[in-house]
């Protein structure tokens, strides 16, 4: 008898069906075929196991099993439950009028029990638009696809309740949530707040500029000058992810593996703090079969590179492409995905090796020219893909111990918000841009023009600096973003000066030892 059962396979952060055609006959062989890995091809060992220990009669015939599209490779231990299924009904030893109007995914274990598998959302929306009544699925898994609605989310913890639910001796009710009422309850909440730092004001501004404009930041001091504290509250001053942003990032974290199970959908902006050791392919995303990095599970959040200089060369410059094209294509011989990578880099440094180059309280004890040499292991064009470039003093005792509360993320936020929505509306008939940083040239000359003061001071600025048109433009985007802040049309001589100021590492006085 032949039975088709279906599944999916996982390419990037999209979803393709998977047809398995199963036909049991007269003979003693065991056939797949289809593009199986090693680890689909094991399953004939989990399967039958798992078959004889719950006491379910094994076929004793010739199996001959098919994966649709045969030139697609098929992965993992996920196809398990799709193949047993696939396999028992064509046996006769289950009904298989329900087995076609479900797809199905997971791993058996050798007595049963279904385990958690990765790429269940992008799944689930697929399972949806095909039309299919519901999704069989492990309970682990239930919570990530239930935010999928129009669908019937199953939760199985065993073959057993797979093979009684098809066989209409078991009631399963649909997994059911308020995807909207979670999200909304969530995307406040907070575990850090600004307002336990203590001074740096300037620093603190320059953040909300940050994030009211969606520019990449560099902060460099010497230790213990707050430069990993401020960075980690970064993401509480963001305005919060839209429905569309957390369905988005919550299937790249989805095909990764990497989500919480105890609500399926990611409700804050990611934030990711890779340690410095990191591969530039841990990076990026990468393998044999392509797998989302760190830089596309930061996608509508932050990426956070602490000690820059520590990284190594080849790590860094691959940033270079996906801080300008906002993605990231990973060629390898048997594919090539494409995965999102619209994040906001911050950064963290030392100004030398010691630590203490331009600290009031300490002297440095770097050799003459070792300053400059550690500043080079960034790449001048790398720099020139940070907007921000920020100078970070240690707090003074005094302000360290003032008792008097410092401005909280929540007040931040609401002026970055307001910033972000006029960016909004400025930019609603512009596809694919949705903040300041993310202009072209072309809307930089439309949206940043400047008056005659303002444009005199920063030519005075390119030419003492020698400055390049990269950060010209750079410095354009802050002054548009600052003016927004202001809630100024124009953007004023005052704009401009700020925006200067934020380009630290321009200037010839630094790191000159």
């Amino acid at each position: 008898m032949l039975v088709k059962t279906y599944a999916a396979a996982v390419q990037g952060i999209s979803a393709i069906e998977v047809t398995i055609e199963v036909n049991v006959s007269q003979g003693i062989r065991f056939l797949m075929v289809g593009l199986p890995d090693n680890a689909v091809k094991e399953s004939h060992e989990r399967i039958y196991s798992a078959l004889q220990y719950n006491g379910i009669a094994i076929p004793r015939k010739q199996v001959v099993i098919n994966m649709a599209p045969a030139d697609i490779r098929k992965e993992g231990s996920a196809y398990d439950l799709p193949l047993a299924i696939g396999m028992l009904a064509a046996n006769e030893t289950m009904k298989a009028d329900l087995v076609g109007k479900y797809m199905m995914m997971g791993e058996l274990s050798l007595d049963g029990t279904l385990k958690p598998v990765k790429g269940v959302l992008p799944i689930a929306i697929l399972a949806r638009e095909k039309g299919y009544k519901g999704f069989i699925l492990p309970t682990e898994n239930a919570q990530e696809a239930a935010v999928v609605n129009n669908l019937d989310i199953i939760p199985a913890d065993t073959i057993i309740d797979v093979v009684q639910f098809l066989n209409g001796e078991k009631k399963i009710d649909p997994l059911v949530i308020d995807t909207r009422a979670e999200f909304f309850a969530s995307i406040d909440k907070f575990e850090v707040d600004f307002d336990e730092v203590k001074g740096q004001e300037s620093v603190k501004r320059a953040m909300e500029v940050a994030a009211a404009g969606g520019h990449n930041i560099l902060m460099i001091g010497p230790p213990g000058a707050g430069k990993s504290m401020m960075s980690k509250r970064f993401a509480t001053i963001l305005p919060p992810l839209t429905l569309h942003e957390a369905l988005e990032t919550t299937k790249i974290h989805s095909v990764a593996g990497k989500l919480d199970g105890n609500f399926g959908l990611i409700t804050r902006r990611p934030f990711r703090n890779p340690h410095h050791t990191i591969s530039d392919t841990a990076l990026v995303g990468g393998g044999t079969y392509p797998q989302p990095g760190e830089i596309s599970l930061a996608h509508n959040g932050v990426l956070f590179l602490d000690e820059l200089p520590e990284f190594k060369r080849a790590v860094l410059e691959v940033l270079r492409q996906p801080l300008e094209d906002r993605k990231i294509t990973v060629s390898r011989t048997k594919m090539t995905v494409e995965y999102p990578a619209s994040f906001m880099l911050v950064a963290s440094m030392n100004p030398c090796p010691c630590g203490y180059y331009n600290d009031p309280n300490h002297e440095c004890t770097c050799a003459p020219g070792v300053v400059q040499r550690y500043l080079s292991r960034i790449s001048g064009p790398l720099l020139d893909r940070i907007d921000m470039h920020i100078e970070i003093v240690p707090v003074p005792f005094a302000q360290l111990a003032d008792a008097k509360p410092s401005e909280n993320s929540a007040t931040i936020r609401a002026r970055v918000i307001a910033a972000r929505n006029i960016q909004t509306n400025r930019f609603a008939t512009e596809e694919g841009v949705y903040c300041n940083a993310q202009m072209g040239s072309k809307l930089i000359r439309k949206y940043c023009q400047l008056d005659a003061k303002g444009q005199d001071l920063l030519n005075k600025a390119m030419t003492k600096h020698n400055l390049s048109a990269r950060a010209y433009d750079r410095i354009l985007k802050m002054s548009r973003t600052i003016a927004d802040l202001d809630n100024s049309e124009n953007i004023q001589f005052s704009h401009v000066a700020e925006a200067i100021n934020y380009r630290n590492l321009d200037k010839e006085s630094w790191a000159l030892k």
